[in-house]
């Protein structure tokens, strides 16, 4: 897959981060936010740009995967059969859609995890938060990777 120059940059900054002082992170907390900011409108960007060029067959069964439930994933929801969807396309969009939503689950949970840094002024949490940043990018790439997998 080819790289992202803005999550490689954020990758670089979170593992130079994870070796910082408290006062090195008060000083760079805002930089390091803003880098994985960055990372991440970028991921969403490229994201996006990869369903776009899907057919509207697997459009459709990736958007009605959301709809079946809100958006939120459920282990109910993921046993429901797509309606007029043929298997395979239903099968890849699932496919797809958990890999989505576990990269979400990440990037939510890191930014949690910044958050709590920030208020308890810990860097072994913001040390915390960067390893988790860094996989949910690790993540949301695979999503994507398989996203691209599909033939128009």
């Amino acid at each position: 897959m080819e790289r992202i120059p803005e999550v490689e940059a954020a990758r670089a900054l979170m593992n130079e981060a994870t070796s910082w002082s408290v006062m090195k992170w008060l000083r760079e907390k805002k930089r390091v936010r803003k880098t994985a900011d960055l990372a991440n409108a970028a991921l969403d960007q490229m994201s996006l740009a990869v369903q776009e060029r899907w057919p509207a067959a697997m459009k459709s069964a990736y958007a009605a995967l959301g709809a079946q439930n809100g958006g939120k994933s459920t282990p109910h929801s993921q046993q429901k059969p797509l309606p007029s969807m043929d298997s395979e396309t239903s099968l890849i969009a699932r496919k797809i859609k958990e890999a989505d939503d576990e990269a979400y689950r990440a990037r939510m949970d890191a930014e949690k995890t910044f958050d709590d840094a920030e208020k308890q002024l810990s860097t072994s949490l913001a040390r915390e938060g960067c390893r988790k940043a860094i996989h949910s990018w690790d993540l949301h790439e695979a999503a994507i990777h398989k996203a691209k997998a599909v033939r128009s």
